[in-house]
């Protein structure tokens, strides 16, 4: 008997988890793994559901899966055809949230990894590393699981995330890497004062200004060999100032930059700190800068994972895949530190939309992708 991965993936959907709700997600994939002979064990931290699973022994030859559960709100649940949480198929097509992002990626690489292990029984492990937190801030989510896996001497030898990668057809792309990613919380504060007398006030809109078009001046780079442009984009702007006849005392931004393997959150920081001690110097505006990361650019270079992941897309799919590293961040940015990564799932573009959904066959294909990705790994 198989493991159907469109069932599974429906009875996922049926489930509201949320970030940071488990919804009965991971307790669902608990009890299919158990029954499977997986070790399973629930990683919890701060208040974030996690699920770490293993079949075989450790210390073995080891594949891993990464992937989550958790779902973005749905939004106006008026807005959709089906509801939610309906998980209902019509006409060959799976609705609900989570039906792309990522349930059913994981509902593939779950079934794959159950029917492998129960049909051929590999010379080493497999290991489903889920979290319940990818779609949050990500603190206690794959994090918790990577620290728990290195306290406990759990390991992984390569990993593949089941994320959406696909952008029109299956088989399209895989993400070999991704673009760090970071933002600037800028505030500068100068001396409130009348309009009319701007030599008695100092203003912080002006440095500010003159700032943000020192960073936006020229682009970062000009690409790399595996990685697009880096990108840096203001997205607001304020001060709060109703009046128009008052220089206001302080002035606020925030800019976010994806950048590549050309640079590290270390030498931006630093690249922006100097442009803000040049306009520090010259107007008299103090400024504070608050920086975030998100998580480094990184590269899994093409070589024997990447070679062997791009044939089985190819074999199952009839289509090439594009090594890509584009979009934005995934968890893959944490596993790389723990070992090889890469990305493969399926098509992305109802990702996070009202009416999320998904083509059925699709997840068939995707479990049948999984599937030969395993053999080949252990044969």
């Amino acid at each position: 008997m198989t493991t159907d991965p469109i069932a599974l993936t429906a009875d996922l959907i049926r489930c509201p988890s949320v970030t940071p709700e488990e919804g009965g997600a991971l307790v669902l994939l608990e009890k299919l793994l158990s029954d499977a002979g997986f070790a399973c064990t629930r990683v919890d931290r701060g208040g974030v559901p996690n699920l770490f699973a293993r079949w075989g022994e450790r210390g073995a030859k080891t594949f891993g899966f990464n992937g989550h559960t958790d779902v973005v709100p749905v939004g106006d649940a008026a807005a959709w055809t089906h509801d939610p949480f309906c998980g209902d198929i019509v006409d060959g097509v799976l609705w609900g949230r989570g039906a792309t992002d990522m349930k059913s990626g994981v509902g593939a690489f779950a079934a794959a990894a159950v029917d492998f292990v129960r049909e051929t029984p590999p010379e080493g492990a497999i290991v489903l590393a889920i979290t319940g937190d990818e779609e949050g801030p990500g603190h206690d989510g794959t994090r918790a699981l990577l620290d728990w896996m290195v306290a406990e001497g759990e390991a992984m030898s390569v990993c593949l995330v089941g994320e959406p990668t696909c952008p029109e057809i299956l088989g399209q792309m895989m993400k070999i890497g991704r673009r760090g990613s970071m933002t600037f919380y800028i505030e500068a504060e100068g001396v409130q004062g009348h309009s009319a007398y701007p030599h008695r006030a100092k203003n912080p809109l002006h440095a500010l200004v003159d700032l943000l078009g020192q960073m936006t001046a020229k682009p970062l780079d000009e690409g790399t060999e595996h990685f697009e442009p880096s990108t840096l984009q203001i997205t607001t702007i304020d001060c709060g100032n109703p009046a128009n006849n008052v220089i206001p005392a302080k002035a606020r931004a925030t800019v976010n930059i994806r950048f590549n393997d050309a640079h590290s959150s270390a030498t931006i920081s630093a690249w922006a700190n100097g442009l803000v001690e040049g306009v520090e110097a010259a107007s008299g505006v103090k400024f504070t800068l608050s920086t975030e990361v998100s998580g480094e650019s990184f590269l899994t270079p093409p070589g024997e994972f990447v070679a062997l992941v791009a044939r089985a897309v190819e074999a199952e799919t009839g289509v090439t895949p594009e090594l890509s590293t584009s979009g934005g961040t995934s968890d893959a940015r944490f596993v790389k530190d723990h070992c090889p990564v890469l990305e493969f799932g399926l098509v992305g573009k109802t990702m996070h939309q009202v009416d999320e959904r998904i083509e059925v066959e699709q997840i068939t294909a995707l479990k049948s992708i999984y599937t030969r990705i395993l053999r080949d790994y252990f044969a």
